[in-house]
């Protein structure tokens, strides 16, 4: 095989392989930042996983685990859940997703409220 045709022979097989990754169905999660909201995603998080908590412990709360979007890896990822030092005067209100009015989700962090 000559040079020329070796060179036409990768050029049709790399404009092949750009093609199907450029015609591949776009996903649904295409994340949506917004200043002050958080993420929003065209995925529903999936249902929430099961996790013993540990016996309590003074002076801490259990802040329960839940799905996390991961923009790097396309997909949603747990993050299990972890004891947090109390804050006297405060309760700790956990991470959560809620589905907007154009069915997009948005993710809303664990925080402490009075």
């Amino acid at each position: 095989m000559n040079r020329k045709s070796s060179a036409l022979i990768l050029s049709a097989a790399l404009a092949l392989a750009g093609a199907g990754f450029a015609a591949a169905p776009a996903a649904q999660a295409v994340p949506q930042v917004s200043v002050g909201v958080g993420v929003g995603i065209g995925v529903a998080p999936p249902p929430p996983r099961f996790e013993r908590a540990p016996p309590p412990r003074r002076g801490y709360a259990w802040a329960p685990g839940y799905w996390s979007w991961s923009p790097r890896l396309h997909r949603h990822v747990w993050v299990g859940g972890r004891w947090m030092r109390v804050h006297p005067g405060y309760h700790y209100m956990p991470a959560r997703w809620q589905q907007g009015p154009r069915g997009h989700w948005h993710f809303s962090a664990g925080y402490w409220a009075r």
